[in-house]
């Protein structure tokens, strides 16, 4: 019997001894619900995913961005992407020191104004994060359908490009820089022990210099067991569209979403 093949006798043998409400909750969430124990400890199998689980994450979090081998070289030359880089020269300093990821460095800055034209509807850039493997898992299906419904909607979309050692604040820089009406920053989320593939997209409404979290809306936990491509996808236009319509973002926009099956 194979590793795997024992870890789903062990989780079958488990389920056999828990009332059914319980295995359907269990079924619905990736949280470690009832996992059992042995003696005071958890079982070997539960500490061998925690382990690789925490490996994981660590890994997301440290990994340098490779635009060439996390997005493809296909894909790069579909988007005629190309690299810009935060005030953070290093991946320690970003993790050190937050506030250089929130602002571009001098290079990029002028990088960017020379082959991105201002003023478009929307602008998205991907931003590395606290997690390199969510942007590698998710860009690639997120970024087509993101540019082919705003085109359907018949809005301008400036070039995309990739910001390595990226915090969610340099959407500042990118709106004094390019003036778009909406930015969009599709950035990797800090990845926990269930998942270090999610992705996170945060948006403002004509972003500027000072501008804080209150005036940023987030579509979050776009991964295969959470919120999938085209889902985030039909909720990111919707949402430019209000923000477009009401000229504002932030914590006084709620975003309408479409009500839960009953």
């Amino acid at each position: 019997m194979t590793s795997g093949e024992r870890k789903r006798a062990d989780q079958l043998a488990q389920s056999h001894d828990l009332p059914e409400i319980v295995n359907r909750v269990r079924a619905q969430t990736p949280a470690r619900l009832l996992a059992g124990r042995s003696g005071a400890a958890y079982r070997t199998n539960t500490q061998l995913e925690l382990r690789a689980a925490h490996a994981l994450a660590r890994d997301a979090v440290r990994v340098e961005f490779d635009l060439l081998a996390d997005l493809g070289g296909e894909f790069m030359r579909n988007w005629n992407l190309f690299e810009a880089c935060s005030r953070a020269a290093s991946k320690d300093e970003y993790l050190l020191r937050p506030d250089l990821g929130r602002s571009l460095n001098d290079a990029s800055r002028a990088n960017i104004a020379r082959r991105c034209t201002p003023g478009n509807d929307l602008q998205v850039v991907i931003g590395d994060g606290l997690s390199v493997t969510a942007v590698a898992k998710q860009v690639p299906r997120l970024l087509p359908l993101l540019c082919e419904g705003a085109s359907t909607r018949g809005w301008s979309v400036g070039a995309t490009f990739v910001i390595r050692h990226c915090r969610v604040g340099i959407l500042n820089d990118i709106g004094e820089l390019l003036c778009p009406k909406v930015a969009i920053l599709l950035i990797g989320e800090r990845p926990g022990l269930a998942t270090a593939e999610s992705l996170s997209a945060y948006m403002a409404y004509g972003p500027k210099a000072d501008d804080t979290d209150a005036r940023r809306n987030l579509i979050s936990n776009i991964h295969v067991r959470g919120l999938s491509a085209e889902q985030a996808t039909q909720r990111i236009l919707d949402l430019a569209a209000l923000m477009m319509r009401t000229r504002e973002s932030g914590c006084q926009l709620r975003e309408q979403t479409p009500a839960l099956p009953r």
